[in-house]
C-alpha cells in the first residue's frame, strides 16, 4: 500500500512504520467523523473520533465513549477493522494487499516487513508473512464459531457478529468489547462464570500475545522444544511464568466473595488480561491497591515479540532478569539454555525498561497534576495506555483535552515500539566508531 511506496524517498524501514501507523490512525478518525458513524449520527467530535482510531489501531482498548451504545454498526466495523490492521501490523496488511496482486516485494520491503514483525532475518518473510495471515484469519473464525452459540442464545441473530468481533478484538489484544448493549462500560464482567466465554476469550489473547514467530516455530518443530529458537524458548517459559504466578496471587488476595469456580475463573482471568488484552470480567476498582498494583506491572510487561500485543515485551523482562543474576553469580554476560545473549540486546532491553518507565511514571504523573486525581488511578490509566491493555478505573470518560492528548501519544508510543521511535528519530546520524578513555563509575 501506500507506506511501502514512500520507501522510494530513502525513508528507513522504522520511518515507514511509524508513518504507517499514523496514517491509518488519521483515515479511521476521518471515517469515524462521519455522520452515519454514530447511533445518534451527526458524526463524532474530531478528538473523540482521534481518541478512538488511535486505540483501535494500537490495540489499546481505551474508550471515551461505550463502543456499542455510541457508534453504529457502521462505525464498529470501522472499529473491527482498525483492530484488525493495528493487530496484524500495518505493514503486514500492505505486504498481503501486495501479494493478492501479485506484486513483486523488493529488497527493501521485505526489510520493512522484517523490521515490522521483529523475525530474525530476511529471507522467509514473505512466507512467514502468508503464515501470519492465515493463522490470524483461521483462530479468529475458530474463536468467533466457538463463542457464537452462546452470544446467539443472548442477543438472537446479532450474536454472530459479536462473536466476531470479540474475537478479532481478543486475538489481536484490543479490549473492545460491545457488551454497552446490557450495561455501559461492563466489558465482560456478566460472563465472570461462563467457562466458554472465559476460555477462549483467555486462549485468544495469549494465542495472539505469544507472537507468529513462536507459532511459526512450534508448527515447523512441533512439540519438540529442545529445537526451538531460543526467543521461542524464553517466551513460552516467561508467558508461563507471568501467567501462573499471578493466578495464584489473584486467586489468594482476592474474589473472595466468589463462589470457587467463579473465583477460579476471574483469577486466571485477571492474570491473562493485563497482557495487553483490557478485557475484564470483574470491578477493576473492586481490586485492592495490591492486585491493581500486581495489574499495571502486567500491563507494563505486555506480550512477546511480534505478535499483536503491546507493553515492554516478554523478552526485555526475561534479559533484564537473567542479567541480573549473571551479575549475581559474577558471570560475564547472561544466557539462555545453553546460548549467550548478545551485549547489544541487553543494552536495548535496559533503553526500552527506561522508556517505557519515563513514558508511564511522566504520563500518569501529568494526568494527576492537570486532573486532580490520586496518582495510583493515574500512573493506572498510564500504564494501561503505554502497554496498549485498555483497562481503566473509570477515569478515561471524564479526562480534559490534554489529558487525552497524552494517552494518545502514549498508545502510539506503546504499539510502535520503544525502540522503532528511536531508531527512525536518529536514522540520519553515523554511528560513532571512537571511543572515549575509560574510567570506572562505582553504582549501587
Amino acid at each position: 500500500m501506500g507506506g511501502f511506496s514512500l520507501q522510494k524517498k530513502k525513508l528507513t524501514s522504522f520511518q515507514v512504520i511509524i508513518l504507517g501507523f499514523f496514517g491509518v490512525i488519521l483515515f479511521g478518525t476521518f471515517l469515524l467523523m462521519l455522520p452515519f458513524s454514530r447511533q445518534s449520527g451527526g458524526g463524532a467530535p474530531f478528538l473523540d473520533a482521534l481518541f478512538t482510531s488511535t486505540s483501535a489501531v494500537c490495540v489499546t482498548g481505551l474508550v471515551l465513549h461505550d463502543t456499542a451504545a455510541y457508534w453504529s454498526s457502521f462505525g464498529q466495523l470501522v472499529i473491527l477493522i482498525l483492530i484488525q490492521i493495528g493487530g496484524m501490523g500495518v505493514i503486514t496488511v500492505a505486504a498481503a494487499f501486495a501479494m493478492i496482486s501479485g506484486r513483486k516485494i523488493s529488497l527493501m520491503q521485505r526489510s520493512t516487513m522484517q523490521e515490522a514483525i521483529s523475525a530474525p532475518k530476511v529471507g522467509g518473510i514473505v512466507r512467514l508473512t502468508s503464515f501470519i495471515i492465515k493463522t490470524t484469519l483461521i483462530i479468529e473464525l475458530l474463536g468467533a464459531a466457538v463463542m457464537a452459540p452462546v452470544f446467539c442464545r443472548d442477543f438472537g441473530a446479532r450474536g454472530l457478529w459479536m462473536a466476531l468481533f470479540h474475537s478479532v478484538s481478543a486475538f489481536c489484544n484490543a479490549g473492545f468489547d460491545l457488551m454497552g448493549v446490557r450495561s455501559p462500560s461492563s466489558s465482560l464482567t456478566i460472563y465472570v462464570s461462563q467457562p466458554v466465554i472465559n476460555l477462549v476469550i483467555m486462549l485468544l489473547i495469549i494465542i495472539g500475545g505469544i507472537g507468529f514467530l513462536t507459532w511459526d516455530d512450534i508448527q515447523s518443530n512441533r512439540l519438540h522444544f529442545r529445537q526451538y529458537r531460543m526467543q521461542s524458548k524464553i517466551i513460552l517459559t516467561t508467558t508461563a511464568f507471568l501467567l501462573a504466578v499471578p493466578a495464584i496471587f489473584f486467586f489468594c488476595s482476592e474474589f473472595r466473595s466468589l463462589p470457587l469456580a467463579q473465583r477460579v475463573l476471574a483469577s486466571l482471568f485477571q492474570s491473562v488480561t493485563p497482557r495487553t488484552a483490557g478485557f475484564n470480567t470483574v470491578d477493576m476498582a473492586s481490586l485492592s491497591e495490591g492486585g491493581q498494583c500486581i495489574t499495571l506491572v502486567l500491563m507494563l510487561i505486555g506480550g512477546s515479540p511480534g505478535s499483536t500485543a503491546g507493553g515492554m515485551k516478554t523478552t526485555t523482562v526475561a534479559v533484564l532478569f537473567a542479567t541480573a543474576i549473571a551479575t549475581f553469580r559474577r558471570q560475564e554476560s547472561a544466557h539462555f539454555f545453553g546460548r549467550r545473549v548478545d551485549d547489544d540486546v541487553v543494552k536495548n532491553a535496559a533503553t526500552i525498561l527506561m522508556m517505557y518507565l519515563a513514558l508511564f511514571f511522566f504520563g500518569g504523573l501529568a494526568i494527576s497534576m492537570l486532573e486532580g486525581l490520586p496518582v495510583l488511578t493515574c500512573l493506572f490509566e498510564a500504564a494501561s495506555a503505554v502497554g496498549t491493555v485498555g483497562l481503566s478505573l473509570g477515569i478515561t470518560a471524564g479526562l480534559g483535552t490534554v489529558s487525552r492528548l497524552i494517552l494518545i501519544l502514549l498508545m502510539f508510543c506503546g504499539r510502535v515500539g520503544g525502540l522503532t521511535l528511536i531508531f527512525a528519530a536518529l536514522s540520519g546520524t553515523r554511528k560513532n566508531v571512537s571511543k572515549y578513555p575509560r574510567e570506572k563509575v562505582t553504582v549501587g
